[in-house]
């Protein structure tokens, strides 16, 4: 059961967190895109009437994993860079190109273990009560019923 619970939790988590990883829209203003994330959060912080310390631990958990995910975004952007003059060139390299997908791939995964680790940290904050709201919600939204 723990273990669902804290599988809930990460996905609550990650799509809270990650709301604003998404295409072209990171670009274009990262700070509005934390301010969203920052709403989103606090909204349902606000539904599990989190305490003031557990907000400030939640919102620390958020800071950081943002920072980490901007810095992908734009290691991202850079790839997209990167490939399309590969792909523009006469000669593309081969073996550069698959290169950079390992890379990317790997970077992907490390982040995803963060979050992964960001929602146990965030589990251990949130009360058993707290877990089982956002367990509930989280299975009526997949529509899966315990």
């Amino acid at each position: 059961m723990k273990k669902k619970i804290a599988i809930a939790a990460s996905a609550v988590l990650a799509v809270v967190l990650l709301s604003g990883f998404r295409g072209g829209g990171w670009s274009r203003d990262p700070e509005r895109i934390k301010q969203m994330i920052t709403w989103k959060l606090d909204d349902k912080l606000e539904d599990l009437d989190a305490t003031e310390a557990q907000k400030q631990a939640i919102h620390g958990v958020k800071d950081r994993l943002f920072e980490e995910g901007k810095t992908l975004a734009t290691e991202h952007k850079a790839t997209r860079v990167e490939v399309l003059s590969q792909l523009e060139s006469d000669y593309p390299d081969s073996q550069k190109l698959h290169s950079i997908v390992d890379t990317r791939i790997d970077a992907v995964r490390a982040f995803a273990h963060k979050v992964v680790d960001a929602a146990l940290e965030v589990h251990k904050v949130l009360t058993p009560e707290q877990r089982k709201t956002l367990s509930t919600e989280y299975r009526e939204r997949m529509g899966d019923q315990p």
